[in-house]
């Protein structure tokens, strides 16, 4: 049972969770008249509710005291700050036919609504769906949308966990997004935050106790998981994830840094999440993708229940951005540390996923990690940039400023033809230049006062004298971060674009290279080059890559080859492709970060 107030036309009731209090009551802006709630066991009070209609607002009254946003508001049109607002969520939905694809197909493109369009809405989102289905993607991830304070965030301050972002278009712009996702033939994963809320709007803890003091997040009070009323905020979070996946035809849900969801329990609230979620769409013949983030390289995140695992589907893999990063950059500073012969490191993470699998890590000064190489290649998702590695930069800075197009080239290539599951950060695909920055709209000038010192600090060691970190409280910060939509039709970004699609068609064609199969993918590397092999039934694909500013020797077995793509062709912005159209095998020049794949032919 939902809590917060859920209407339908036939039966609406109010229920709010509030061990602490003796008497809860809605206070209605329509109304002088208070409507009290029963109380019931364990400090839930519930009421059925009459003559509440969808816009009215209300908000929720502990014991007479001052009126707080209901704890699971499905809508804050006036902010964090403001009363909560009744919403119908039976909406003329026209997805029925809509099946979500096995995740080894997907190609992820991650979001932020509020820069990836000029409106920075959910509606301007579906403005450019064209542009995705014809990039070839197949889900869009979009970073939080519950409502966080002021209008400008990356989504991760939210506060009420229930409610969809008042200035993207509040939970019916949600629901027309995904409707039209779904019709446009692609799959929407939603970022949810469980580890942590936001520090402004926070008004949980004068209902309940949602936090604990045992343990600390780099972000502030622990979310409590484990103690004395913790079954009723584990309640509240999986009702949250069955909002998503149920009511707003979400297909996969983002978990937010893992890492820091301290749980000592006998059922870990991970795998109590998977449990509801698998257990409500399998009845309703849907798959929905849980996909963790996490610092741990723990394989026991993604590993059946059979086998101790927490059964989720799959789990972002920093590692590989890590190795291709030092790779691309020469970059040593902070966790790059860990990864002193990177090209090395870059063939491991494709051929078996986590790097740091139980090696020392200077980073962290200790052994770090579990070896994933028994994993299916859907258990991981791969990237060259997201938002975490792009806006944790002093200047949020891309990697089309960070290197030359060749590598940028190679990025694309190592990435979007791994085994693993790839995704693409926006922009990525057509090399934005504008940078994406860590911005804020906090109306705490204190609190926004804190958060620019607190980021000038982390960064005083990372750039030059003179320079400063932009500010995240300055509109200006957001505004630079919008994509450039314009600059497609640039000289410079069409043959970047025009290589995204190539990449991404090469491997929707060719199945061998996403087979979940780990026994379909092996990687070797000589010197500077990078050799993978791919193979599933009788089609068979080699991909091969140059990582160095000099020439190297690529080679393929023996066997008739075709070239399915290379980097270096003149329409990618490359130099021209020097490497066979066809061969038997055998040896072969490679560019400069020059990538190739080739097809194996049978008479």
């Amino acid at each position: 049972m939902r809590p917060g107030v859920t209407w339908s036309a036939e039966h609406s009731r109010a229920r709010v969770w509030a061990p602490h209090a003796d008497r809860v009551e809605l206070q209605w802006s329509t109304a002088a008249q208070l409507t009290p709630l029963e109380p019931k066991e364990q400090g839930w009070f519930e009421a059925d509710l009459e003559d509440v209609a969808p816009g009215d607002r209300y908000v929720v009254r502990l014991d007479g005291g001052a009126g707080l946003p209901d704890p699971a508001s499905l809508s804050q049109p006036d902010g964090v700050h403001g009363p909560s607002q009744v919403v119908d969520l039976s909406l003329n939905w026209t997805d029925d036919e809509w099946r979500n694809p096995p995740l080894h197909e997907h190609v992820i493109y991650e979001l932020h609504v509020g820069t990836f369009t000029p409106a920075g809405t959910f509606d301007g989102v579906i403005d450019r769906l064209a542009h995705l289905v014809d990039l070839g993607v197949t889900a869009v991830e979009l970073m939080p949308v519950a409502q966080f304070p002021g209008t400008r965030n990356w989504g991760y301050d939210g506060v009420d966990l229930y409610a969809v972002q008042n200035s993207y278009g509040g939970p019916h712009g949600l629901a027309r997004l995904v409707d039209a996702c779904h019709g446009a033939g692609l799959a929407v994963i939603l970022d949810v935050v469980y580890n942590h809320l936001g520090p402004e709007g926070n008004y949980l803890r004068q209902f309940g106790p949602y936090f604990t003091d045992r343990y600390q997040t780099p972000w502030g009070e622990a979310v409590n998981l484990d103690g004395p009323g913790s079954d009723h905020v584990r309640s509240f979070l999986l009702e949250n994830a069955l909002l998503w996946t149920e009511q707003f035809h979400v297909d996969g849900l983002r978990l937010d840094a893992v890492h820091a969801m301290f749980d000592r329990s006998a059922r870990p609230f991970l795998r109590e999440l998977a449990d509801s979620v698998h257990s409500r769409t399998e009845s309703q013949d849907r798959q929905v993708y849980l996909i963790a983030e996490s610092s741990s390289n723990d394989p026991t995140l993604v590993e059946a229940r059979a086998v101790g695992g927490q059964d989720l589907a799959a789990a972002w893999n920093d590692d590989f951005h890590h190795a291709l990063h030092v790779t691309l950059t020469g970059e040593t500073a902070r966790y790059y540390a860990d990864f002193a012969d990177p090209v090395e490191d870059l063939a491991t993470g494709i051929s078996d996923g986590y790097i740091i699998s139980g090696r020392y890590s200077a980073y962290r000064g200790r052994r770090h990690g579990a070896s994933s190489r028994h994993l299916p290649r859907s258990s991981l998702v791969v990237f060259a940039q997201n938002h975490d590695q792009i806006g944790n930069r002093a200047q949020g800075e891309r990697l089309s400023i960070l290197v030359d197009p060749a590598r940028q080239r190679f990025a694309a290539a190592v990435t979007l033809l791994s085994p693993w599951v790839p995704m693409l950060f926006q922009g990525e695909e057509w090399g934005e230049t504008r940078p994406f920055a860590y911005f804020i709209d906090h109306g705490d000038d204190a609190l926004s006062l804190a958060v620019r010192q607190g980021r000038s600090q982390e960064f005083a060691g990372f750039i030059a004298p003179g320079e400063e970190v932009p500010d995240p409280a300055a509109p200006s910060t957001f505004e630079n971060s919008k994509l450039d939509w314009d600059s497609i039709a640039h000289q410079e970004h069409r043959p970047t674009l025009e290589l995204h699609k190539a990449l991404i068609s090469v491997r929707h064609r060719h199945h061998a290279l996403a087979d979940p199969d780990p026994a379909s993918h092996t990687a070797s590397r000589t010197g500077s080059v990078i050799t993978v092999e791919s193979s599933a039934g009788n089609q068979r694909v080699v991909t091969v890559c140059n990582a160095a500013a000099q020439r190297g020797t690529g080679r393929l077995p023996p066997g008739r080859w075709r070239r399915l793509i290379d980097t270096s062709d003149r329409q990618f912005g490359g130099g021209g492709s020097r490497t066979p159209a066809s061969c038997d095998g055998g040896e072969f020049d490679l560019d400069p970060w020059g990538c190739v794949a080739y097809e194996e032919t049978h008479p």
